[in-house]
């Protein structure tokens, strides 16, 4: 009997200790499920951008520039560019769509020459299709990239801290983090656009003459423009997140408490 008794208040001594820590964590918390549920949709939001951001700022297909096709020529030259370095390509004409009278897409298979820019360390200009970069333009663009992603990470630490400490006032932050990352990104991608339309215009006078040129943007870009998208969309959901919920349960009663 005395044996049954110790061990009854040892398992109901653990069983406390269990509870204490239990309610000692859920204090320092401080997320209800619920909630802690929403931040985690939001922060899921949040990743998909910052996934699309990494792989566009790290590739180099933002633009293509496709020279027309030469007649009696089995090749023909494209190029493909980002915030880094610069793909030129020699195609060939065969592989080329039939209904295309320039050369491309730069997909396709050929001999490849890629190279970073010269400017992030000799301060030079690079010359593609007998035409020079504006180095000023496309460093801003780069710097701005890369201000974006810092600002993103910074934007993740927050939330992750909100979700493993509790600190619910850095969801404050982290919305602006993000929001100021999806702003940087858009910014980024508008000076880009002005540093081709740049490059195109800079024709050098030496020969052999500068060949005629098309250019389009690619994919690179495209995850670009989605992913600041994204970030301001997470941004906002994360603000609406830090809004006192009181406001809007007096806008949405529930249906058990109509005025009579």
């Amino acid at each position: 009997m005395m044996w049954s008794n110790f061990f009854l208040q040892e398992e109901n001594r653990r069983r406390g200790a269990a509870g204490r820590r239990r309610a000692h964590g859920q204090r320092r918390s401080g997320l209800t499920p619920e909630r802690e549920g929403k931040v985690k949709l939001a922060l899921l939001l949040a990743a998909v951008g910052a996934t699309l951001a990494v792989l566009s700022v790290g590739t180099e297909f933002w633009v293509e520039l496709n020279t027309y096709k030469a007649n009696g020529s089995s090749v023909c030259e494209a190029a493909h560019l980002g915030l880094w370095k610069v793909c030129t390509k020699r195609l060939w004409q065969a592989d080329v769509p039939a209904d295309r009278d320039t050369c491309g897409p730069a997909e396709l298979p050929g001999e490849a020459n890629c190279t970073y820019f010269k400017f992030f360390t000799t301060e030079e200009n690079a010359r593609i299709f007998q035409r020079t970069t504006k180095k000023e333009v496309n460093l801003a663009a780069a710097v701005i990239a890369v201000l974006g992603l810092a600002v993103m990470a910074l934007g993740c630490l927050c939330i992750i801290m909100v979700l493993s400490k509790g600190a619910e006032f850095l969801l404050r932050v982290g919305a602006i983090c993000f929001g100021l990352s999806g702003l940087l990104l858009l910014v980024s991608l508008e000076v880009f656009r002005h540093s081709v339309r740049a490059l195109l215009q800079r024709v050098s006078p030496e020969p052999p003459p500068a060949p005629r040129l098309t250019y389009e943007y690619s994919w690179s870009l495209g995850c670009g423009v989605g992913a600041g998208l994204i970030l301001l969309l997470g941004a906002g959901c994360f603000l609406l997140l830090t809004l006192p919920s009181r406001p809007w349960g007096s806008l949405c009663p529930k249906r058990g408490h109509r005025a009579t």
